[in-house]
């Protein structure tokens, strides 16, 4: 019996990029929980949405022009807390980890995390405060 091994490469460029997002977010798109709010809100812009995120995670990554914005606003006023986020990390560390291995594919990830609890934690300060984001 012979075994298949499959090397993982590490997130190099663009293209990886675009492997990474469009796995993920078509795991998004289809899950229970976080399905329902990302259709409501993206509706029929998931080919804007995509290259957003494909220009927001090349400048994360590899510090390339492109990506313009701010990304908390958007999510401010979603109906959306801690499971949520957690929720979200899991899709992304499983999206990262079955398509990439190396020092990127771990700084992808790393950045995801905080990007999670930043966003919980500011969102979580608004509803406590009772302030409204204003954008």
């Amino acid at each position: 019996m012979t075994q298949v091994t499959t090397h993982k490469t590490d997130i190099q460029n663009f293209s990886d990029i675009q492997l990474l997002v469009n796995n993920f977010y078509g795991r998004i798109q289809a899950d229970e929980l976080l399905g329902p709010i990302f259709n409501a809100v993206i509706q029929n812009n998931w080919p804007q949405h995509l290259e957003k995120m494909y220009t927001f995670w090349n400048t994360v990554l590899f510090s390339e022009p492109g990506y313009t914005g701010s990304p908390f606003p958007p999510h401010a006023k979603l109906p959306i807390d801690k499971l949520h986020f957690d929720h979200w990390l899991s899709i992304f560390k499983e999206t990262v980890n079955e398509n990439f291995a190396g020092v990127k594919a771990d700084e992808a990830i790393w950045r995801g995390e905080r990007m999670a609890e930043m966003f919980n934690f500011k969102l979580e300060h608004f509803k406590q405060s009772g302030n409204k984001f204003i954008q």
